[in-house]
């Protein structure tokens, strides 16, 4: 008798311990993880252009995203081919706006009509950093509030509503002093 029939005869609870996996869920294919069937399946190739029914050449491209860099490139097969961070760097294109063109790129790679992803550039911030010492125009001094109910007024107000009680004390006793020595 081979030890396989010898295992198929005992019982389950004879065979393994009550913790260990079986052999059938070591066999059994783990389930796929979650949400991986919204992924794509395969990588889109980086050399694909799209559909250029509205555009031509990449001015026209690059005058229908804004931005006004239009005039940085001029083969339609080297804008798609050859583009990158470097080469627009070279071309003259600052930060932002290298960023913007790749990523409109990708978004019309997709397949995106170019009215759906273009917008204009964020305007420029009025306050900058962290905090300056002169906002829209005012001078920023402090944080504190500075009413009459602040904690530093409200001190002070009692600091000198005590002196004047004892002032006054003191005042009441001289006139009672120079009462009795009058009587």
């Amino acid at each position: 008798m081979s030890l396989t029939t010898l295992f198929r005869n005992l019982s389950c609870s004879a065979r393994l311990p009550a913790l260990s996996r079986s052999l059938a869920t070591r066999v059994r294919p783990s389930p796929e993880p979650r949400g991986t069937h919204l992924l794509p399946t395969a990588s889109p190739d980086s050399t694909l252009i799209p559909n250029t029914d509205s555009v031509r050449t990449p001015s026209d491209f690059l005058k229908a995203i804004g931005r006004s860099v239009e005039t940085k490139v001029e083969d339609w097969d080297e804008f798609w081919q050859q583009t990158t961070g470097r080469n627009l760097r070279s071309a003259g294109m600052g930060v932002r706006d290298r960023r913007y063109v790749l990523w409109c790129m990708e978004k019309y790679r997709q397949g995106l009509p170019i009215t759906s992803f273009a917008h204009d550039p964020r305007p420029k911030k009025t306050i900058r950093g962290w905090g300056p010492s002169v906002q829209n125009g005012k001078r920023i001094r402090s944080r504190r509030v500075r009413t009459p109910t602040s904690p530093t007024t409200k001190a002070k107000r009692k600091d000198q509503e005590r002196k004047d009680r004892i002032k006054a004390k003191r005042e009441g006793r001289e006139a009672l002093r120079k009462a009795a020595l009058l009587v």
